[in-house]
C-alpha cells in the first residue's frame, strides 16, 4: 500500500474492468492524485462457465479486491456498483460514486431488430434473472438461454452464426460463378471491412444460436463497442435496471487518507444518493442477485424518484411502483418504500425466486 507514493487501486483484469479502472485513474489524475493499478483475478473470473446467480453469495467479483484493502495491500478498489454487496465489511467504505453512466439495457441482434421485431420463439441470451424475467413478461414466447462471459465474448456469440453464414456464402460465390455474391466485394475485402469484434466472431465455435442478447448499455459504452454492433434500447419503464447499474464504486479503508482524497476528488452527490436509495431497497427486500428485481432512482429537485419492479422468475407475475421519496430523508423513505412493497407481495415473489 502507498504511503507517500501513488495510490494503489485494485481492479479485476477483464477488459471492461481495466477500462473502468483506467477511467477512474484518469479522473484522479485530473485532481493531481497519482495511482497505480493492481490487477486481481477473482473467483468469479475463474469460474468462467457459471452464471452470476450460481456463484454463491453475492460479491463474487468484489470480495477478493476488498480483502486487499483490509489487509492494506492496496489503497482502494474499483468496482461496478451493481456487483457490490450491501453487506460490505465494516472496514470498507465506498469512498466515491463518480457521475453515473448509461443506466439501461440494450438488445443486441445481428440485424438491429427491436424486441417486438424478433420472431416467435426467438432465443435471447442473458446472464441475469432480472433481464430474463422482464423479457418473458413482455414476450412469453421467447426462449431465454444462459449467457456468460465478458462483453466481447457475449457479442461474438450472438454475431457468429450470421457472420459465419455470410462468409460461407461469399466463399461459395467466389468458387462458383452461378452463385451470386451479396455485393461486389471479394471475401478478403469483405473481411477487411468488418469491425474487430465481427472478425473475432467469425472464428468462434457456435454452441447456441442466439437471435439476440441483452446487455447493460454502460458496459458496451465503456468497452468502446456501442457503435460497433446493432443495438436497440429497452425502455426503462418495463425493463427497470439493476440497483447500481451504470455506476462505479471506488472502495477504500474507512477513515483512511486515501478514502478522504478519493471522496473529495470523485464523489458525485446525485449519483451517491440515487445508488444509496437503490441499495437500501434491495437490502430491505433481501433480494441480492438471486431474484428478479429492478430498482432505479433519480434525484429530481427535492425528491428521489424511485422505480421498483419485482418479478417472478418466469415474468408471469409483477409488482411494480414508482414513488417520489423526500430527499431530506431518503434513507428512511427508501426503507418505508421497501416495506410497503413487501406487504404488497414483493417479499413472497422474492422468496419464491430464491427457492427455485
Amino acid at each position: 500500500m502507498s504511503t507517500q507514493g501513488p495510490l494503489e487501486l485494485a481492479t479485476r483484469g477483464s477488459d471492461l474492468a481495466l477500462r473502468q479502472a483506467s477511467q477512474v485513474q484518469s479522473w484522479l489524475a485530473d485532481h493531481r492524485i497519482e495511482t497505480d493499478l493492481h490487477e486481481v483475478e477473482t473467483r468469479g473470473d475463474r469460474i468462467e462457465d457459471a452464471l452470476i446467480q450460481d456463484l454463491g453469495k453475492t460479491g463474487a467479483f468484489v470480495r477478493e479486491l476488498d480483502r486487499l484493502i483490509v489487509d492494506e495491500t492496496v489503497d482502494g478498489a474499483v468496482h461496478s456498483m451493481k456487483d457490490v454487496p450491501t453487506d460490505e465489511p465494516e472496514e470498507i467504505t465506498i469512498a466515491a460514486v463518480p457521475g453515473r453512466g448509461p443506466i439501461g439495457d440494450v438488445l443486441v441482434t445481428p440485424e438491429g431488430d427491436t424486441l417486438d421485431g424478433l420472431p416467435t420463439g426467438a432465443t435471447v441470451g442473458t446472464s441475469s434473472l432480472r433481464r430474463g424475467a422482464q423479457l418473458q413478461a413482455r414476450r412469453p414466447d421467447l426462449e431465454i438461454e444462459p449467457l456468460r462471459g465478458n462483453v466481447d465474448t457475449r457479442l461474438e456469440k450472438v454475431l457468429a452464426p450470421t457472420l459465419q453464414a455470410e462468409h460461407e456464402a461469399r466463399l461459395a460465390a467466389e468458387e462458383d460463378e452461378d452463385v451470386s455474391a451479396p455485393d461486389e466485394l471479394s471475401v478478403e475485402e469483405w473481411f477487411d471491412s468488418l469491425a474487430e469484434i465481427e472478425r473475432a466472431a467469425l472464428g468462434r465455435e457456435v454452441e447456441v444460436e442466439y437471435d439476440g442478447i441483452v446487455l447493460a448499455k454502460a458496459g458496451l459504452s465503456r468497452s468502446g463497442l456501442l457503435e460497433a454492433v446493432p443495438t436497440h434500447d429497452l425502455p426503462v419503464e418495463s425493463h427497470v435496471p439493476a440497483a447500481g447499474q451504470g455506476a462505479l464504486a471506488v472502495a477504500a479503508k474507512d477513515g483512511s487518507a486515501a478514502a478522504e482524497a478519493i471522496h473529495e476528488a470523485l464523489d458525485h452527490a446525485p449519483a451517491r444518493i440515487a445508488t444509496t436509495v437503490e441499495r437500501i431497497v434491495m437490502q430491505e427486500l433481501g433480494a441480492g442477485c438471486v431474484a428478479p428485481l429492478g430498482i432505479h432512482a433519480t434525484l429530481q429537485g427535492d425528491v428521489v424518484r424511485t422505480a421498483v419492479q419485482v418479478l417472478s422468475r418466469d415474468g408471469s407475475e409483477t409488482i411494480a411502483e414508482t414513488r417520489a421519496l423526500e430527499v431530506n430523508r431518503y434513507a428512511a423513505a427508501a426503507r418505508e418504500f421497501a416495506a410497503d412493497l413487501a406487504d404488497r407481495g414483493a417479499d413472497t415473489l422474492i422468496q419464491e425466486a430464491k427457492r427455485e
